[in-house]
């Protein structure tokens, strides 16, 4: 397998097929299959609507939690905080405190959440080593009406503000778009779908500006939707 670090660093991003996915995050498998996955999954039926979307929109509901490690330490779940980003990185949502519902601890706390959340720093720590990672999980629901289209980026196309992400698809339902497009210093570099559970992007934020297309329902009397985990790591300079 190629490694993800090295595409990292020569493209800005590696995107990852669901099989490639599981095998770097989860070369035992057993935390991206069976009851461990399934039950990972289900939590995305249990999120919160987002009441800070600027466009008035109905569209989102997400869970947030963070988590911090010095070198070499695991991971650990933080006290909650808010979510902050800077109107430079999100126009439309950013410049508050925006506080959301946490992660539940039995999905923070589970081996799938666990394993992404280690080799996703497995691979930034490759790319840049000895640091105090502030890691924020996010959970997303995008919904996708009749009346309302779904945008998973209704901020369009942006960077977050951090070091490094990890965008990983955890399931599409009756939804049609939701279409990945990527910068890379600037320029127009590759447009892709995230289209099976555990396909995945890792980016560079500092060079990769990301954006996805709305999303409608392919059958207007079901319901749409798109669920990702999105990973957010940020050098602690603290």
């Amino acid at each position: 397998m190629t490694d993800p670090a090295a595409v990292i660093a020569e493209k800005g991003y590696a995107a990852l097929g669901a099989e490639r996915a599981r095998a770097l995050f989860d070369p035992a498998g057993t935390a991206l299959s069976g009851a461990a996955w399934e039950g990972f999954v289900a939590s995305w039926g249990d999120l919160r609507p987002d009441g800070y979307m600027a466009d008035g929109g109905r569209y989102r509901l997400r869970r947030h939690a963070i988590l911090t490690a010095p070198p070499g330490a695991p991971l650990v779940r933080a006290p909650d905080g808010p979510h902050f980003q800077a109107t430079r990185y999100n126009a439309l949502n950013g410049g508050i405190d925006r506080w959301f519902e946490p992660v539940l601890p039995a999905v923070s706390e589970g081996g799938a959440m666990k394993a992404l959340l280690e080799g996703a720093r497995a691979v930034f720590d490759r790319l840049s080593p000895g640091n105090s990672w502030h890691v924020e999980a996010h959970q997303f629901r995008i919904e996708a009406r009749p009346e309302e289209a779904g945008k998973p980026t209704p901020e369009g196309m942006h960077s977050d503000g951090v070091d490094y992400v990890l965008v990983m698809l955890i399931g599409r339902e009756n939804v049609a778009g939701g279409i990945t497009g990527i910068q890379v210093d600037g320029k127009e570099e590759a447009s892709f779908t995230l289209s099976a559970p555990c396909d995945a992007v890792l980016l560079d934020d500092r060079r990769v500006m990301h954006g996805v297309t709305p999303i409608h329902p392919l059958d207007p009397s079901r319901p749409g939707y798109r669920d990702v985990l999105v990973l957010t790591f940020r050098k602690d300079e603290n």
